[in-house]
């Protein structure tokens, strides 16, 4: 993988693309819904949206939450706060009332850019938190009026009632009121954040991971180089699926497609059909999913009802590919399924080289700017080549700290050597080539439909409930989602008429979906070790033996 260091790169995290913006301003850069935007249109509404903020009030460093799916207005908001030196906070568009207020409080965002359809959550906490003002968008407020009235007739668009109030401001307004001349600010690649992205924590809380805009290119550019002699500038087009609040899909949009003058097919559902459809009838070449998509995809009846001939290269990340997706992909498509691995805390770690077949279980080799250890850890040491252990980053470039959470910061990172590394909780292997390959994660990490779920958010949400005394949260293997939910739950002696079900609907009313429990089991107590810590792995793996015994009943 022939990539350069980047030590000397001190760009701010839109350069690459504004580049290409310059150079190609007629090139489309995003295909949504049918509708194609220029470089040089969405240039254009980046600044007047950019113009808008700083009329609003909005300065450098105030937090701008993104409340929104794959979409243009996404794109538009996540740069546009950029280039007035605020900082964009993008956060899941499935989230709980409950779980924006956290975060709104957490990072003291002002301002929040959502859907219609979730403008009633965003009120309900409005009064609660340090929101200011509320900028509100639908899914079709950027197509020509012949689309969004043929979707309004026949009721395929999702909508939301909206008040008329003086802190609510309508996205479309903004970019019509104002002209593409945002104020000129100063911001320094090597301090200034770029963002604040969400990851689950170990307290119960999500914690905030942070990056410099130094920080967040160095991975781009090294995404972007990893595709050097095999990815063109100006003639791939990339189906976007993954969700743009996700840090890999933010590293792949600007590293593969928008910093090399390429075209990306926002999808802002990922509805198989949907999916498989924009492929063929935009003859993209590129293509990036959880390998649970890539499971959806193949099971597909109607599969073989399109041409997915024209894909090149295929990525697979936020969980380990199984080999049998990758065999049967290959057999199908006749291309191979490449490996992205990182974590939102310290960007991308390693990547398959394009310029070879990938090994089966590898998630590539380490990046250039990421230094890698792999050790026992108990002791910190590093194991012999070979040997699994956990493995630990660092990099010139990556933060050290979450934002506001010392507690979790000491947690996650460690000194090693005079040098801070980041705990991935993942144990791996390397071999001697320097490929790394996945063996575990630990245990109170779950990834479930291509989300990486914190055990200790829902275990801290179950323990809210006023009859639940402990819980215990752990996955359970599954071919189709990775992993499903499992809660271990000890009520209160005085407990009455409590049922599964309730804490279903207890659990759904304040997490995302896919952070909800498939299953809840009721126990007297629940393992600790001899200085109360809960014995997480001890009940995952308990959990294990019972699914791998009853598959081979079912096999017998």
């Amino acid at each position: 993988m022939k990539v350069k260091n980047m030590s000397d790169q001190a760009e701010l995290v839109y350069s690459g693309f504004f580049r290409q913006c310059d150079a190609h301003p007629d090139r489309t850069a995003v295909i949504y819904l049918g509708e194609r935007f220029s470089y040089g249109r969405i240039k254009n509404l980046i600044f007047r949206f950019a113009a808008g903020l700083d009329d609003m009030g909005v300065k450098k460093d105030d937090k701008v939450m993104i409340y929104l799916p794959n979409c243009p207005q996404f794109l538009i908001a996540y740069i546009g706060a950029q280039v007035i030196g605020a900082v964009p906070v993008p956060v899941s568009p499935i989230y709980t009332p409950h779980e924006i207020k956290y975060l709104i409080e957490d990072t003291g965002a002002e301002t929040i850019v959502c859907l219609d359809g979730n403008y009633r959550y965003v009120a309900e906490v409005l009064d609660e938190t340090s929101l200011k003002r509320v900028i509100v968008t639908t899914y079709v407020e950027l197509l020509p009026w012949i689309k969004r009235t043929i979707g309004v007739l026949f009721d395929k668009v999702p909508g939301g009632k909206v008040d008329a109030a003086p802190h609510v401001f309508s996205f479309k307004d903004i970019l019509r009121k104002f002209k593409p001349q945002p104020p000129a600010v100063h911001i320094d690649p090597d301090t200034h954040l770029s963002y604040i992205l969400y990851t689950g924590g170990t307290t119960g809380q999500p914690k905030g991971c942070i990056a410099t805009h130094r920080g967040m290119v160095s991975f781009v550019e090294e995404i972007r180089q990893v595709g050097d002699g095999f990815i063109e500038d100006g003639n791939e087009v990339f189906v976007m699926v993954n969700p743009l609040f996700h840090q890999l899909a933010q590293g792949i949009l600007l590293g593969m497609v928008l910093s090399r003058g390429n075209t990306a097919v926002l999808m802002p559902t990922p509805q198989v059909d949907a999916i498989l459809d924009a492929i063929e009838k935009h003859r993209a070449t590129l293509f990036l999913g959880a390998p649970m998509l890539y499971r959806m995809m193949l099971e597909n009846d109607r599969l073989s009802l399109f041409d997915l001939g024209s894909l090149e290269y295929c990525w697979s990340g936020g969980d380990v590919l199984p080999l049998e997706i990758f065999n049967r992909w290959k057999t199908q498509f006749g291309i191979s399924i490449y490996q992205a691995y990182g974590a939102t805390e310290v960007g991308f770690t390693a990547m398959s080289p394009l310029d070879r077949e990938p090994v089966p279980g590898s998630i590539g080799l380490p990046l250039p700017s990421r230094k890698i250890m792999v050790v026992d850890p108990l002791t910190l040491e590093p194991v012999a080549t070979g040997v699994e252990g956990e493995l630990l980053v660092t990099s010139a470039f990556i933060s050290k700290e979450y934002w506001r959470k010392p507690e979790e910061t000491a947690k996650a990172y460690v000194d090693v050597n005079g040098e801070t590394w980041y705990r991935m909780n993942d144990f791996v292997r390397c071999d001697e080539e320097g490929l790394l390959y996945y063996v575990d994660r630990g245990a109170d990490i779950i990834k479930c439909k291509g989300y990486r779920v914190s055990c200790s958010e829902i275990e801290a949400c179950l323990q809210d409930h006023n009859c639940v005394i402990g819980a215990c949260v752990v996955g359970i293997p599954d071919p189709k989602l990775g992993e499903r939910i499992k809660a271990i739950v000890v009520l209160k002696e005085d407990a009455r008429g409590v049922s599964g079900t309730d804490l279903t609907k207890w659990c759904r009313e304040r997490l995302a979906e896919y952070k909800t429990p498939q299953y809840i089991e009721f126990r007297d107590m629940l393992p600790k070790s001899k200085v109360g810590k809960l014995l997480r792995r001890e009940i995952r793996d308990e959990e294990r033996r019972r699914t791998e015994k009853k598959c081979l009943e079912i096999k017998c």
